[in-house]
């Protein structure tokens, strides 16, 4: 790995047990935009038919995250979620393929803030909207460390 983002970003990846319980997949890591994509299963419904707030809730603070993870990851930093606002435009249904686009607004030092939508790949609907505020600080004080990038390749 050639810079410390790509190794941050490889970690996060493997370590993130929630994305993987959840179902969620990152499709693309750049600096205009991150996405992330989720398809609406039986596990996610509240409904017969329709997905938890929870679980929509849970995919955004990944995708206003992932956002200020990527400017943050540049100086070594990792990022916590401080709040964020969500916003649920229309319901999300069960075999909905959902694409969550987050980007960073504002890149302080240590405060980020990143706004995010989701979209029914679809329709092109608005499934939900947010804007969060992030902390960033250095990867170290999570206990991880760059050879943990050797223990999981």
């Amino acid at each position: 790995m050639e810079n410390i983002r790509e190794n941050l970003i490889k970690i996060y990846q493997q370590t993130n047990q929630f994305g993987h319980l959840i179902g969620i997949d990152l499709v693309k890591f750049e600096a205009d935009e991150i996405r992330y994509k989720l398809i609406i299963e039986g596990k996610h419904l509240a409904t017969p038919t329709t997905a938890h707030g929870g679980v929509l809730s849970a995919y955004m603070d990944g995708i206003l995250g992932l956002a200020a993870l990527y400017v943050s990851s540049e100086r070594g930093n990792l990022v916590s979620t401080v709040e964020f606002k969500i916003n649920y435009l229309k319901p999300a249904r069960k075999g909905d393929v959902l694409i969550g686009i987050g980007k960073v607004i504002s890149n302080g030092k240590r405060i980020i803030i990143a706004q995010g939508e989701i979209i029914d790949e679809a329709t092109g609907d608005k499934v939900a909207i947010a804007t969060g505020t992030f902390n960033a600080y250095p990867y170290q004080k999570s206990g991880m460390n760059m050879s943990d990038l050797d223990m999981i390749s």
